[in-house]
C-alpha cells in the first residue's frame, strides 16, 4: 500500500502595483497658448499694464533716437561744411584796448603750407535799415561787412536767392543779406526791386545767404564788396574776420601757427578757433542730457515692472480655483509656474513692442520737425525687447512660483468657500 503525500499551495506572486500616470508634458505652444489665455480675459487690466512698460520703454527709444537723429544731422553738417575751418579775430592790446589785424594778414596767412584758401571781412561803421525813415540809433543788431568775393567758396556759405559778389558788382552798391539779417529787414528776395538804406544810399539786394552754424555772424550781416565799402562806406582795409581752410590732415599744425602769421609783430593780439569745435561741445552738452533722461525713462520701466508683478499676484489671487482644478487634473508646480511666468512674459512683451513702435514714432515726429534724418539704433530697439521680457522674468518669478506651491485641495476649498459666500450674500 502506498502513501501520496501532497505537495504545499504554491504562493501567488504579488500583483504589481498600478502605474502612475504620467502627467502630459507641454511644449511650447501649449505653454503660450495657455498663458495668452490668462491674458485675454482681463484685457482692461494687461492693457494697463502693459501701458506702463510700454512708456518706459518709449521714453527710452525716444531719447536715444532723438540723440542718435541729432548727431546724425551733425555729422551731416561736418561733412557738407568741412572740420577744417579755422577763423583769425583781433583780441586785445597789452593795455586793454581792442587789437586790430594787419591789412596783409590774408596774404601772409595762404602763404603757409598747409592752408587750401583763405578769405576775409572787415566791419564797416555804417548802418542797414529797410527805409531811409528809421532812426539811425534803431540798428537792429545787423552789421555792415566788407567781404571778398572768394568767401563762399572759403566758408561754404549757400546763396538761397540771388547771387554771390562778384567782379562785376562788387563795386557798386550791392549787399548780399545773412539769414537773420534779411529776416529782420523783411526781405525775401532778391532782385532790383529789394532796396535797403545803407551808409546813407540805397543799395540793392543782390543775393540772400542760408544759415551757416560754422560762421554764425555772418546770419545777422550785410555783406558789400570790398571795393564798394572803401569807396562809399570809408572802409579802412583791416580784416576783423580771417576765415582759413586747411587741409584736413594739417590743421592742428596750422592752428599753431596762424596767431604768429596773422600778426607776426603781436601774437597774442590773435584769437585763432575752430568752429567745429563748438558744435562738438554742443554735441556732448546734447548728450548729458540725454543720458539722464534716459535714466528717467529707465524708471519709468521700473514702475512698469512693478505693475506687472502686482498684476500677476493680483492673478494668482483670483485664479486659485483654476490652479486647484489644474493641479487635481494632474498638472505639476513645474507647468504651473511656467503657465503664470509665460504669462507675465508675454504681458511684458507686448508693452515692449508697443513701447518700441511708439518710441519710433516719437522719433520720426521730432526728427520730421526738425529736419532731421530719422535714425534709430537696431540695437535700442532689440535692447527694449529684450529689457522689458528681463523686467517680466523677475516681475512674474514670485506669483509664478506661488502659484506653483499653492496645494490643489486648499485652492479648491477657499473657491468653494468664496463662492458659498457669495451665494449666501
Amino acid at each position: 500500500m502506498s502513501t501520496s503525500t501532497a505537495s504545499p499551495p504554491r504562493p501567488t506572486p504579488p500583483r504589481p502595483a498600478p502605474a502612475r500616470p504620467r502627467p502630459a508634458r507641454l511644449g511650447a505652444a501649449d505653454v503660450v497658448r495657455v498663458g495668452g489665455s490668462g491674458l485675454r480675459s482681463r484685457p482692461m487690466r494687461v492693457f494697463l499694464s502693459a501701458l506702463g512698460i510700454a512708456i518706459g520703454i518709449a521714453a527710452m527709444i525716444g531719447v536715444v533716437g532723438i540723440s542718435t537723429s541729432s548727431q546724425e544731422e551733425l555729422n551731416r553738417k561736418m561733412a557738407t561744411l568741412g572740420t577744417n575751418l579755422l577763423t583769425v579775430v583781433p583780441g586785445q592790446s597789452f593795455g586793454g584796448d581792442q587789437a586790430s589785424l594787419p591789412d596783409e594778414a590774408v596774404g601772409m596767412i595762404s602763404a603757409t603750407d598747409g592752408v587750401e584758401s583763405v578769405s576775409a571781412i572787415g566791419r564797416t561803421e555804417a548802418n542797414v535799415y529797410r527805409t531811409d525813415h528809421i532812426p539811425k540809433e534803431q540798428t537792429g543788431g545787423i552789421g555792415v561787412f566788407a567781404a571778398r568775393i572768394d568767401l563762399t567758396e572759403t566758408v561754404r556759405i549757400d546763396v538761397v536767392d540771388g547771387r554771390w559778389l562778384n567782379a562785376a558788382n562788387d563795386r557798386y552798391p550791392s549787399t548780399v543779406l545773412g539769414a537773420k539779417a534779411a529776416r529782420h529787414l523783411g526781405i525775401f528776395e532778391a532782385g532790383p526791386e529789394s532796396q535797403v538804406w545803407l551808409g546813407d544810399r540805397w543799395f540793392t539786394v543782390v543775393g540772400l545767404l542760408a544759415p551757416n552754424e560754422l560762421a554764425p555772424e555772418l546770419d545777422a550781416a550785410a555783406l558789400v564788396g570790398r571795393p564798394a565799402a572803401e569807396d562809399v562806406l570809408g572802409f579802412d582795409g583791416h580784416p576783423t574776420t580771417v576765415y582759413t581752410r586747411a587741409d584736413e590732415a594739417a590743421v592742428e599744425d596750422v592752428q599753431g601757427v596762424l596767431g604768429a602769421t596773422a600778426n607776426p609783430r603781436s601774437p597774442n593780439e590773435v584769437e585763432v578757433s575752430r568752429p567745429s569745435d563748438a558744435l562738438a561741445a554742443k554735441q556732448a552738452t546734447d548728450d548729458a542730457l540725454s543720458g539722464l533722461l534716459l535714466g528717467l525713462g529707465a524708471v519709468a520701466l521700473l514702475v512698469g515692472g512693478v505693475g506687472v508683478a502686482n498684476t500677476m499676484v493680483i492673478s494668482v489671487l483670483e485664479r486659485r480655483a483654476e490652479i486647484g482644478l489644474r493641479r487635481s487634473l494632474g498638472a505639476t508646480r513645474g507647468q504651473i509656474r511656467t503657465q503664470f511666468l509665460c504669462e507675465s512674459l508675454l504681458l511684458s512683451a507686448l508693452g515692449g513692442i508697443g513701447g518700441v513702435l511708439l518710441g519710433i514714432g516719437v522719433t520720426t515726429g521730432y526728427a520730421g520737425y526738425q529736419g532731421w534724418p530719422t535714425v534709430v539704433p537696431l540695437w535700442a530697439m532689440g535692447g527694449g525687447v529684450a529689457a522689458t521680457l528681463v523686467i517680466g522674468g523677475m516681475a512674474g518669478f514670485y506669483p509664478a512660483v506661488r502659484a506653483a506651491r499653492l496645494p490643489p485641495t486648499e485652492a479648491l476649498a477657499a473657491s468653494d468657500g468664496r463662492r458659498r459666500r457669495v451665494v449666501h450674500a
